[in-house]
């Protein structure tokens, strides 16, 4: 299963949160609801999870170095 990633940064906001969430799709789902509500003071709901869902991006494998 690929890894997603969740990145504040690319979702301008008045804390200039720069959070970054890596890892199963659920797992980061789960952590940036939480993280949403917490400190940037949204409400969780169903909605708000699948808007999340949908601003998932793949996670790119850092290439190892020689």
């Amino acid at each position: 299963m690929a890894r997603k990633i969740a990145d504040c940064r690319r979702y301008p906001s008045e804390s200039h949160c720069t959070l970054t969430i890596t890892g199963e799709e659920d797992e980061v789902v789960r952590a940036a609801a939480e993280h949403a509500v917490s400190v940037h003071g949204h409400v969780d709901s169903p909605e708000m999870r699948a808007q999340l869902r949908e601003f998932l991006e793949d996670e790119v494998a850092a290439s190892p170095t020689a």
